[in-house]
């Protein structure tokens, strides 16, 4: 048994790359997940209407926004 087991739905995934400090952008996530980028940006509005709160970083040189989740919904089990 390992102790780093993935995440096994998509949705567990994208919680995991937007919960580490650093955060992702869409074009990682699209890539790691296999998403076009609006479905991406889709999964992000989905995880926002699901009560988990997201902060979109800009930081500038013409690098991508990142996304990162600062809170998780109170109801979550």
């Amino acid at each position: 048994m390992t102790t780093h087991s993935k995440p096994r739905t998509k949705k567990a995934q994208l919680i995991q790359m937007l919960s580490r400090k650093t955060g992702a952008d869409v074009s990682t996530i699209s890539e790691k997940l296999g998403w076009l980028p609006h479905t991406t940006r889709a999964a992000l509005s989905g995880l926002r209407k699901s009560g988990f709160e997201l902060t979109s970083e800009k930081p500038g040189n013409g690098q991508p926004s990142r996304y990162r989740i600062v809170a998780n919904p109170v109801d979550v089990a």
